[in-house]
């Protein structure tokens, strides 16, 4: 199968590239016949403005009033911009709006082709334990270094740099070279990572949680006196403060399910809600000086076999005109406006997500959980209706944190968004490798646009820099993370493709993949060849 979907190039066995081979590649002129993405006339490409045009551009000594004094403003741009992570993805696709936007990536799936995208070239073998610890090693590494510092601007003004993880010592590291994170404090944002801290705050602002109490149980009688002294019922869910919700969520209907659970839960606060039938539905937002832009709502791709081998796990978000009703999504957007005042209350300002939970019986919309950072969902949130008709949402964060002063009706743009919100279509999904394999690849796919034909079989189009140019059902941008030369093993992350198009289907028996999203999967797959690695000898 694997013949039949891949490129030519690939077909034909080639030797595959070495780091090497990439950094002579960079330093050598394309010829004619390789394949470059159309670059278009986007804000990322547009020359460099020589000290001759200055007297051309208008700078604006008033605050920014509307969407096109937004738009010249970050068309214009001065500043250097980075985002800093593993992969460019969760904001791919901005550096078409943001001139001197650009991203600093661990895995580069172009190869050195996409003209924003920075990689080092010397990477050697390292397990990170998270996401914080690739984002600081990126910053302190010599050629991402010198990469900032041949950038700077003549002004001398700070790069900015914005991540999805980071720390303290984050924090520290910037500190030192020079560059500004503009991103909220990580203490306070690991204080607001706490589910606790989350009810209470949206509580104090009018942001209702599901029927809940917050309080300590050592055994599962004192369990049950905290839900029966609440009218809760028997079949609850309880929740740690800290970690992701697939680890910290326990179902706990019997005696059985405290016992199992247990060890996680005594000796940490807790809350305890009342189990409930619901729809989980994502919704990312900005807090800004003027209040709080609400971006569109999205569903979740979450335990699919086929994607992940976790339990539960997150796979993918989709967004299409069904996701709420008209009435769901006005009161949705209120309570989140309403998460904002409280985020305002305890200094936060800027980017973050909320999990909204909608009850299938009462229709009740209520607070999940609050994500104070850019998330998996912002992908999809900047290339919206509403994102091309004003700006994407992430703009808006970078207003609030460079140096300009503007003042915008964020009533008028979240009624115009909210009139938008069901124009378009739009999935992703995240491919992670599913089999209890360990494998060094020798094949992986390109980077790039891709169609399913008429027999269900992924083809390669053209390369690719992002999804803003899909416009068909069939299409697809896969963006490849492991490639080859790199190793696979169950969990990790293979690459992410995007769509537009639905990837569930609400059948009578529950949701479920598309018959297309399967194609798409089982194409992916097909790509990818290894050769096994033995397992280490026991000492």
């Amino acid at each position: 199968m694997g013949k039949d979907v891949a490129a030519p190039e690939i077909r034909r066995k080639q030797r595959m590239p070495k780091p090497s081979d990439i950094a002579r590649w960079r330093a050598t002129p394309p010829s004619e016949d390789v394949p470059t993405a159309n670059v278009g006339t986007d804000a990322a490409y547009t020359t460099e403005i020589s000290e001759d045009s200055e007297a051309r551009i208008v700078k604006f000594t008033r605050p920014l009033k509307n969407m096109s004094e937004v738009r010249h403003f970050f068309r214009t741009n001065e500043t250097p911009i980075y985002f800093v992570g593993a992969t460019p993805f969760n904001l791919l696709g901005l550096d078409r709006w943001v001139r001197r936007f650009s991203y600093i990536s661990y895995y580069d799936g172009w190869d050195g082709a996409h003209p924003r995208v920075f990689s080092p070239t010397e990477k050697p073998y390292i397990e990170f334990e998270s996401g914080e610890a690739i984002n600081n090693w990126l910053l302190q590494n010599p050629e991402v270094r010198e990469h900032i510092d041949s950038r700077r601007p003549a002004s001398g003004e700070r790069p900015k740099i914005a991540m999805v993880f980071f720390d303290e010592e984050t924090e520290q590291i910037c500190e030192e070279l020079g560059y500004d994170l503009i991103l909220p404090p990580a203490e306070l944002r690991t204080h607001l990572d706490s589910k606790i801290v989350t009810t209470e705050l949206g509580n104090k602002a009018g942001a209702a949680s599901v029927p809940n109490v917050l309080g300590y149980a050592t055994n599962y009688a004192d369990l049950l006196e905290l839900a029966r002294s609440n009218r809760l019922g028997t079949d609850l869910v309880v929740q740690t403060p800290y970690g992701d919700s697939g680890k910290t969520t326990f179902f706990i209907a019997e005696e059985a399910d405290w016992d199992k659970n247990a060890a996680n839960m005594i000796g940490e606060q807790l809350k305890v809600m009342k189990r409930i039938n619901n729809v989980p539905v994502a919704v990312e937002a900005v807090l800004t000086r003027c209040g709080t832009v609400v971006g569109p709502f999205l569903t979740e791709l979450a335990g699919y076999d086929e994607l992940t081998p976790y339990k539960g796990g997150w796979c993918g978000n989709e967004m299409h005109p069904d996701v709420l009703t008209a009435s769901q999504r006005a009161r949705a957007i209120e309570l989140v406006r309403k998460v904002g005042s409280g985020l305002q209350d305890k200094g936060y300002r800027g980017f973050f997500e909320v999990d909204v939970l909608v009850d299938t019986d009462s229709d009740e919309v209520y607070l999940g959980e609050l994500n104070p950072r850019i998330s998996g969902a912002s992908a999809i949130t900047n290339v919206t209706a509403g994102a091309y008709a004003d700006v994407p949402l992430f703009l808006f964060h970078l207003l609030e944190f460079l140096d300009v002063d503007f003042e915008l009706d964020v009533d008028e743009i979240n009624e115009r968004w909210e009139a938008l919100s069901g124009a378009d279509i739009w999935s992703h999904m995240i491919i992670k490798e599913t089999d209890d394999i360990v494998e060094y690849l020798t094949h992986a796919p390109r980077t790039g646009q891709y169609v399913l034909d008429s027999s269900g079989k992924l083809q390669y189009v053209r390369a690719a820099l992002d999804w803003h140019q899909l416009q068909h059902h069939k299409e697809a941008f896969f963006l490849r993370i492991y490639g080859a030369e790199d190793y696979r093993w169950k969990g990790a992350d293979l690459g992410v493709l995007v769509t537009k198009a639905k990837l569930q289907y609400e059948g009578r028996k529950g949701t479920r993949l598309s018959i297309d999203a399967k194609h798409f999967i089982s194409s992916v797959r097909s790509l990818y060849k290894g050769i096994p690695v033995p397992p280490a000898a026991a000492e």
